[in-house]
């Protein structure tokens, strides 16, 4: 993806400098975060693994459409 196609998702003010960030580094370091979180927790023995892909599942069941635009 070229420079001009990057979309901007949010600009931020670091060690004195604009930052702008896309929606592409927005969506890596978000995933980023939530990868570093999860090994956390299982690795204190806070969540099992198992625990979380049904409670992922349970939320996904709830909140999120189908692409037909209606519940599953």
């Amino acid at each position: 993806m070229e420079e001009k196609d990057k979309k901007v998702a949010l600009k931020i003010f670091y060690d004195g400098k604009w930052k702008e960030v896309t929606f592409e580094e927005l969506c890596l370091s978000n995933n980023l975060a939530q990868e570093a979180l999860v090994t956390l927790l299982v690795k204190k023995k806070m969540i099992e693994p198992k625990e979380l892909l049904q409670q992922m599942e349970e939320i996904r069941k709830n909140r999120y459409r189908t692409s037909e635009g209606g519940k599953e």
